[in-house]
């Protein structure tokens, strides 16, 4: 009888940790339109964190996004605190239902990308070098406008299920940050 307790009260609490499905911010606003705020020239400021939540890295990131038959391109320019540099170039495809399938040169596959009032989930699986060879991590991205020229960015990388770090930035466009 114990260990039938034990397995529900384990079920209850792993049930509440499930994270907020992009649906629970429909109603949320200013609302989030890809094709607007990816357009033109971004810049990004974040910190990455290890899996105990100590900040081991900081980058910014110049970006740039256009749009032509309704497909996005977005180059991001990293450069972190350590002075490395990398460069992603993110190709957007429309899927006809309001989603989004993202393609790039260090993603495995291709990644899904959704929203809803004024977030932006997507999930991809991102190979970054480790240790002289690469290893493949999902990630779990979940941006909310919070302006309609400013976002905050959570991305949460996992590999066989546990976190293994997380990346806190904040993306915003140009065009708006020098008029004000």
């Amino acid at each position: 009888m114990f260990r039938i307790l034990a397995l529900l009260l384990s079920l209850v609490w792993l049930s509440g940790c499930s994270s907020p499905r992009i649906e629970a911010y429909a109603d949320n606003q200013p609302e989030f339109k890809v094709q607007e705020f990816f357009q033109g020239d971004l810049v990004a400021h974040g910190v990455l964190k290890d899996r105990s939540g100590e900040v081991t890295r900081s980058f910014y990131a110049d970006l740039n996004g256009s749009w032509e038959n309704g497909v996005g391109t977005l180059d991001e320019w990293f450069v972190f605190d350590d002075g490395e540099r990398q460069q992603r170039t993110w190709t957007l495809t429309p899927n006809g239902d309001g989603s989004y399938t993202a393609t790039a040169g260090d993603v495995v596959g291709a990644g899904q990308l959704e929203t809803a009032g004024n977030a932006l989930f997507m999930q991809y699986v991102l190979r970054v070098p480790y240790d002289g060879d690469t290893i493949d991590l999902k990630v779990d991205d979940r941006m909310y406008l919070v302006t309609p020229d400013h976002l905050i960015n959570e991305s949460v990388l996992t590999k066989f299920g546990f976190e293994v770090a997380s990346i806190t930035l904040s993306i915003r466009q140009k065009a708006h940050q020098a008029s004000e």
